[in-house]
Formats: C-alpha cells, structure tokens, sequence
C-alpha cells in the first residue's frame, strides 16, 4: 500500500476518532435542575425579603428612587403604593423583579421567595 493512502486513512480514523469525542463530550452528562422552594412554607419579610431589598435593591431604591426599600422603611412603602397584592402574578413588585429592566439582579430562589410572599398575604413578619 502507498505509504500517502496510509497516512490518508490514518488521518481519517483520527478526524473520526476527534468528531466522536467531540459529540460525546458535548453531551451532558448531568441535568441540572434550579433550586425551588416550597410555596406552602412561610416566608418572613423581616428575615427573607428584606435582606434581598438591602443586597440588590438598594443600591438605586435608597429614597431616591420609588419604592424606598431602605431597611425600615421598604414595607410601608410597598404597601402604601399597592405593590404587593396578590395575586403575586399580577403585584406591580413581583411584575418588576421579573421585568427585563430588572430580573438579572435576582436569582431564581429570591423572584420565588418574593412570589410566595406576596401569595401569602405579604405581611410585615
């Protein structure tokens, strides 16, 4: 056989081999499922919500900027401006952390916990 046909067919079973590794490394081995929580466990504003205002939020909602969600002052502030009825769904807060001018700077389990809490009354505990 002419050595040019081996090194032909050498390099074929090497782009072979390099294609199969690439498709099986692609391929993912683990699923990775977001972390929930449970809708029907309570969820505190004081323990909760408010620390999600004071590590995101209030670097523009600090009085400046409508609601004020300043530690003291946020509760009463989303309450007087109607932004937490539920249905969570439908509240003006729950609507704006999911909005694309804002739903990067949660995560997943901090838009949930705003969800349950504003389904479960959105009560200043």
């Amino acid at each position: 056989m002419n050595q040019k046909v081996k090194i032909a067919k050498v390099s074929l079973g090497v782009l072979v081999l390099l294609i199969v590794i690439g498709v099986m490394s692609s391929c993912e081995k683990y699923t990775f499922t977001p972390p929930t929580i449970n809708p029907t466990d309570s969820v505190y504003f004081a323990t909760e919500i408010q620390p999600i205002f004071n590590g995101i939020c209030i670097n523009c909602h600090n009085g400046a900027v409508s609601p004020d969600l300043r530690a003291g002052k946020s509760y009463n502030s989303l309450t007087t401006k109607g932004m937490v009825t539920p249905p969570a769904e439908t509240s003006i807060l729950y609507m704006k952390v999911i909005s694309a001018s804002h739903t990067a700077r949660t995560s997943d389990i901090e838009k949930q916990k705003i969800h349950n809490w504003i389904d479960q009354g959105a009560h200043n505990n």
